[in-house]
C-alpha cells in the first residue's frame, strides 16, 4: 500500500482582521515570543502593553487597510493559494498551512495530517534564523506529546543555498528585467534582526543572507545579467542596534549618487506581506524617488507562482532534512 505523505508549510502569521482587537491580539502573541524580543517578561510586558501597542495598533491598521486582499491579509491570501496549488499539482501529498502566530494554527494543521505515514515540515523562511525558524521548531516541540506524527517528521532547516531556490530567484529577476528593462542596480532587501542576536544566539542568519546574495549574483552573471547587486536589511523595530546597512539608507544614498533606475527584491519573503507591499513598494519607493531617483520597481515575492510551486516540489524531494523537533 502506498504511503501517504504530508507536507506542513509554516509562515510567520498575520492578523485575522483589520480591527484594533485583531491587530492587538496578533501583535501581543508575536511580540511576547522570546525568540522575537528577548527582554525579561516583567520588563517587556508593561512596555508592550502601555507604550508599544497603543502606538503601533492604529499605525499598522492604516497600513493593512491599504493592502488587504479579499477579506484577508496578502500573506494569508498567497499562502492559502500556494497550499491549494501544491495539493493540486502533488496529488500524492497532503499539504496543510499553519502560522507561527495567529490562524491557521499548528495544532489544527497537524490534526488534518495525522493520518499521514510521513511528514515534512517546511518553514517558509529561506534563511534560517532563531527569530523565525527556531520559533517554529520550539512551538512544535510543545505539541509533540499530543501529535505522534511529529515523532516521525522530517524538518527542512532552510534553503538559502539550494540550487532550485537560487534558480527561482534568478527566474523572478529575469522576468522583471524582461518586463521593465534592466535597472542600473538590483537591491536585495532582507528582514533585519537585532545585532546582539548574532553573537548571543550564534544566529547564522546574516551568513545565510549573504550566501543567497552571492549565489544569485553568480547565477545572474553566468547567464549574462551583469549589474551591481547590493543587499540591505529592513523592518527595524525598537531602539536597539540592528544589522546594517538599512534598506532605506541604501536607497537614499543610491539616489543621491545619481542612480535613477532601481529594482528591489526581497528574497527572504516567500509571500508578499505588509513588509514588502507597504514598507518596500510604498514607503521605500517614496524615499528613493524623493531623493532624486526616477524609476523604482518592486519585484514581487514568489507567492503562488509556478516558479514557487516548482521550487517547493523540488525542495521536499531533494533537500536534506533532519529528525525533530
Amino acid at each position: 500500500m502506498e504511503k501517504k505523505h504530508g507536507l506542513l508549510l509554516i509562515n510567520l502569521g498575520t492578523p485575522s482582521d483589520i480591527t484594533p482587537t485583531a491587530i492587538k491580539q496578533y501583535l501581543t502573541e508575536f511580540l511576547l515570543d522570546r525568540h522575537v524580543v528577548d527582554l525579561p517578561y516583567f520588563i517587556w510586558y508593561p512596555i508592550l502593553k502601555y507604550i508599544v501597542l497603543p502606538k503601533r495598533v492604529p499605525y499598522i491598521i492604516n497600513h493593512y487597510r491599504k493592502i488587504w486582499l479579499e477579506g484577508v491579509s496578502p500573506l494569508l491570501h498567497y499562502s492559502q493559494l500556494l497550499r491549494d496549488k501544491l495539493n493540486y499539482y502533488l496529488p500524492n501529498v497532503r499539504c496543510e498551512l499553519a502560522m507561527t502566530y495567529g490562524e491557521p494554527n499548528m495544532q489544527s494543521a497537524l490534526e488534518n495530517l495525522k493520518s499521514c505515514d510521513e511528514l515534512t515540515i517546511l518553514p517558509l523562511f529561506p534563511q534560517y534564523s532563531t527569530t523565525t525558524t527556531l520559533a517554529v521548531f520550539d512551538k512544535l516541540k510543545q505539541l509533540t506529546s499530543t501529535n505522534p506524527i511529529l515523532a516521525r517528521a522530517q524538518f527542512i532547516r532552510d534553503y538559502a543555498d539550494h540550487p532550485s531556490y537560487i534558480n527561482a530567484l534568478y527566474l523572478q529577476v529575469k522576468q522583471a528585467f524582461l518586463k521593465h528593462g534592466q535597472p542600473e542596480v538590483l537591491l536585495l532587501s532582507y528582514h533585519g534582526i537585532p545585532e546582539r542576536y548574532i553573537n548571543k544566539r550564534q544566529d547564522d542568519y546574516i551568513e545565510r543572507c549573504e550566501l543567497t546574495t552571492q549565489l544569485l549574483t553568480e547565477k545572474c552573471q553566468a547567464n549574462g545579467i551583469n549589474l551591481p547587486i547590493h543587499m540591505a536589511y529592513q523592518s527595524k523595530f525598537g531602539k536597539g542596534k540592528w544589522v546594517e546597512p538599512n534598506t532605506s539608507d541604501v536607497l537614499q544614498k543610491l539616489a543621491n549618487s545619481g542612480i535613477n533606475n532601481i529594482q528591489v527584491m526581497c528574497p527572504g519573503f516567500s509571500a508578499d506581506c505588509i513588509e514588502t507591499i507597504y514598507e518596500i513598494d510604498e514607503q521605500n519607493r517614496t524615499i528613493f524617488l524623493d531623493a532624486g531617483g526616477k524609476n523604482f520597481y518592486y519585484i514581487p515575492a514568489l507567492n503562488d507562482s509556478d516558479i514557487q510551486i516548482n521550487l517547493l516540489s523540488d525542495l521536499i524531494q531533494h533537500t536534506e532534512t533532519y529528525s525533530g523537533p
